[in-house]
Formats: C-alpha cells, structure tokens, sequence
C-alpha cells in the first residue's frame, strides 16, 4: 500500500491553516494552532491513533476561537479523505471506550463515505480555561462532515470538564486508528465502494 499521507491549506479571510496527516505514523506531532487547549487535544488524537499530525494555523482569536477550530476540523477531514485514497483494505469501523478519572468517553468512527456527528456530551463547565467547550463538537462536526464518516461521541458520565474532553479525544484516537489500520486488500463494503 502507498504511503497514506496527505497535506493540505485551507486560507479564508478568518483562518489560514495548514494540515499534514500520515495514517502510518507513531503518534508524532508538532501542533500550532494558537489556541493551546486544542493543541494539548489534538496531541491526544495523534498520540493514541498512532496518526503522525501537523497543524499550523492562524486564525482571528480576537473574536475567539470558533473559526480557526472550525476550520481545522475541515482541513483534517479533507487531509483523513486524501490519505484514505480508495479506502481498499482498511478495517472501516472503529470504537474506543476511555475513562480518564472521573469522565468516560464512548467513540464510535465508520469511514462510510457518508457525514454524519452525533454528540451527546454535557460538560459542568461552558469553558475549559478561555476555551469554549461548544467548539469541541464544532470542531468534530466539521471534521465528520468534511472527512464524510459517520462518528458518535457519547460521554454517560463525569464531573470535570477537561477530563470529559480529553477522554473525548483519546477515545477519537483510539477508534480512528484502528477504523484507518489495514486489514485487508478489498473494500469493506457490500456496495463494493465507501
């Protein structure tokens, strides 16, 4: 199988990010978004997906920091698009459960081809430091819908909002590496195509 890595730049009049993902990776990153909370999500995405992950965005954070989420979630949807290629071969589904203390996230990822961000998440807190927690799911949202998978996030419990977030992304790395892991040389679908 080639090498699944893909690059991508996304420049509006908001945000100017540049996006590079390899799906074969070790769970190397180098991250700067300007918004610290993200990058330290972002770090456990990579990490644990064993996905290596670039990003280097600036964005108008003197509004806040809803746009340059919003479209780093585009660009790494678009970048997990291009290194899938075909999708011939990958295991397609992936789910991980992980509890950090007091929080337990559920993740669920099927790379149908079809966008879809079910979210049902309810933090104590409507900010983790100056972060927003409603750009944690505009952020995943946006890469569902630009990425075109399926991807249900469920947290029952926890009383920390950092915890429940961070729980949040290990669990999306977890799930999204064993979703993109090669398992196979056809397509892992009835239709023939994803």
């Amino acid at each position: 199988m080639d090498n699944r890595i893909a690059k991508v730049h996304r420049q509006t009049k908001e945000t100017d990010v540049t996006l590079e993902i390899n799906l074969d990776g070790v769970g190397k990153y180098e991250l700067d978004t300007g918004i610290g909370f993200l990058d330290h999500m972002l770090t456990h995405l990579s990490k644990h997906g064993k996905i290596d992950l670039a990003v280097s965005a600036k964005g108008d954070l003197n509004v806040d920091a809803h746009h340059t989420v919003e479209d780093i979630g585009i660009c790494l949807g678009e970048c997990l698009l291009e290194a899938l290629g075909d999708k011939k071969g990958i295991a397609r589904y992936g789910h991980s459960s992980v509890p950090m203390e007091d929080a337990l996230a559920n993740v669920s990822v099927d790379l149908s081809g079809r966008p879809k961000c079910v979210y049902n998440v309810e933090y104590r807190t409507a900010k983790i430091g100056d972060f927003d927690v409603q750009c944690v799911e505009e952020m995943l949202r946006s890469f569902a819908n630009s990425g075109r998978f399926n991807l249900h996030v469920n947290v029952p419990y926890g009383n920390n909002s950092h915890h429940m977030a961070e729980a949040v992304f290990k669990a999306l790395g977890k799930a999204l590496g064993a979703a993109v892991a090669v398992v196979g040389n056809d397509t892992p679908s009835t239709k023939g195509l994803l």
